[in-house]
This record gives structure tokens, sequence and C-alpha cells, in this order.
């Protein structure tokens, strides 16, 4: 039973999270916002809508670990699964200054977590640190954004394949009270199917024996990692390579300051000393591994695919083999 929650957890957060999406946009459409600020406020915090609620609801369960390990198993997969699978379909180059740019700000978010983790638990002041800066680089990237032609056009590439089919898709303008009514639904489908999903994640671990912190890290991570694969390997198919590789940067990034930074103000977040030991070292050296790929230098083709997902399926067999993670 605990199985089928997990599922339907994770199948309603990814249809409420296209819900409020839909709504939102609708709305700033009609406020005449432009697609810019929509995609880079709007439907950045849209897309990880489901990954947030996760972690608020775990946090507020007691499962704070659960989304500990549901943000870094999710970067991990965003690196290694949602990259390797289109790179073995659809082998792709990416050369975009802006993904380049995007890069650091989400290598510098990677060490600074694993940074203040070395002062766990993660307290409020971690929290506002994390939330204040990605609201900085919000409006830096808005800033930035409006004061190049050519940047505004790409849309910043941090929400780059949900601004694509903005700028290619007109939105018919629905009624007001249809827009609000979608963004209600789409928030309570979000919370709803956020808690069973936790409910069932945490009577899975307890009933195997595993720590919680191993379920965020393989089927939570997993499961709210399938959106982005799914929009990368239609972005690697037409041959968007820079929007395959933006959505994977663009998430990781908003995973670490918005989730992490909110989680935290919500809930004390304590880090296992496993964390410390593998998983952020793991975490890290994924995150440096799109630096050749980002740069341009090397050529995202089927042998990247074969060896990205090669490491990801290694290090799922490592935390299955770890008798140390079990509670």
């Amino acid at each position: 039973m605990e199985y089928f929650s997990v599922i339907g957890g994770l199948i309603l957060l990814v249809i409420a999270g296209d819900k409020l999406v839909d709504g939102a946009v609708a709305i700033a459409e009609r406020l005449h916002v432009s697609k810019l600020v929509i995609g880079i406020t709007v439907v950045s915090f849209g897309t990880s809508a489901p990954e947030l609620v996760v972690g608020v609801d775990a946090a507020l369960s007691g499962a704070a670990d659960l989304a500990l390990g549901n943000v870094v198993g999710s970067n991990i997969a965003n690196v290694l699964m949602v990259l390797g699978v289109p790179a073995l379909l659809y082998p792709f180059v990416c050369d975009d200054d802006e993904i380049r740019h995007n890069l650091i700000f989400m290598l510098l978010a990677t060490v600074l977590l694993i940074g203040l983790s070395f002062f766990a638990p993660l307290h409020i002041w971690q929290g506002l640190l994390m939330v204040s800066l990605l609201a900085a680089f919000l409006l830096y990237a808005v800033r930035r954004a409006k004061s190049n032609a050519a940047i505004m056009r790409k849309e910043t590439q941090f929400a780059a394949h949900a601004l694509q089919d903005l700028e290619q898709t007109p939105i018919k303008k629905a009624p007001l009270f249809y827009s609000i009514f979608t963004i209600i639904l789409g928030l309570a489908g979000l919370i709803f199917g956020a808690h069973i999903l936790v409910n069932g994640a945490i009577t899975i671990a307890r009933t195997v024996g595993v720590s919680e912190a191993v379920i965020g890290l393989t089927i939570v991570a997993i499961g709210t990692s399938l959106p982005e694969l799914v929009t990368s390997i239609s972005a690697a198919r037409n041959k968007h390579g820079d929007v395959a590789m933006g959505n994977i940067i663009g998430s990781n990034l908003f995973n670490i300051l918005a989730i992490m930074g909110i989680t935290s103000l919500v809930a004390p977040i304590n880090i296992p000393d496993e964390f410390m030991q593998v998983d952020f070292w793991i975490f890290l050296a994924s995150s440096l591994l799109l630096v050749p790929y980002a740069m341009g230098k090397w050529k995202i083709n089927r042998m990247t695919g074969v060896l990205f997902i090669g490491l990801y399926v290694g290090y799922l067999l490592y935390l299955a083999s770890q008798t140390n993670l079990v509670s």
C-alpha cells in the first residue's frame, strides 16, 4: 500500500505542479508581466514546487533527512540520469554563454550548501542566507537579461524549456477566476500529493529498515526528477541542447537555494555523517562533471550517456550495499 502512496503522490505532484504553473503564467500574462520575468520567477518556482512541498512536508513530519536526501539525490539524478539518457538517445553540443554563467552560480550554491553543512544542523540563519541569495540571483538574472537583447531572446536559460514554449505558443487568456482556481487546485494537489508521498516514503523506510535519507536519495529523488528527464529528452530530440543543459542547471540551482533554504526555515535539518563522508562529494563531483560539457569543450554523445548512466547505476548500487545506512 505504501508503494502505491509513493507512486500516487509522485503522479499527483507532477500534475499539480503543471496546473500551478499554468495558472500563475495565465495571471502574469493578464497583468502584462513579461515572459522573461514569468520564466525566471513563476515558471522556475513552479517547476521545483513538487520538491519544495515534499521538503517542507518532510520537515514538518519530523523527517528532515528525507528533504535533504531529496535535494541531494535529485541533483545527482539530474546530472547523471537526466543528462545521461538524452545523451544516449540524441547526442548534442552545448554552447551558450548564459548556461556557462549560470553554471558558476550553481557550483557556488553547491559549495555553499556543503560548507554550511559543516555547521549543521541547518537552522533559520542558513535558510535565510540561501533564500536571500536566490532572491539576489533572480533579481540579477532579470536585470541582466533586460539589458541584453540576445539574452532576452533566450530568456536566460534558467527555465529555458518553459520560456521557449511561452515564446512559441500563445497563451489563451482564460477568465481570471479560472486562473485563480487553477492555482488553488495546483497548490492543493501539491500539498496532498507531497503528504501521501512523504508518509509512504517514511513507512517504506521503516518497514524495509533503511534510513529516510536513503529513501530521499533514491525513490523520491528519481520520482521528482522525472519531469526534468522528460523535458531534457524532448529538448535534445528537437536539437535544443542548450535547453536541455539549462534545464538541469536551473533545476539544481533552485533545488539548493529554494528548497533547502525554505525547508531550513521550517525545521532544523540534521546532516547524517554518511552525507559528509560520501554523498555530498558525489553531489559535488557530479556537478563538476558538467563543466567541460557546458563550456562546449566536449560533445555530449552516446559515450557520455553510457558514462553518466553507468556512474548513476554504480551510485545506486553503492547505496544499496551500505549496511551502515540502515537505521
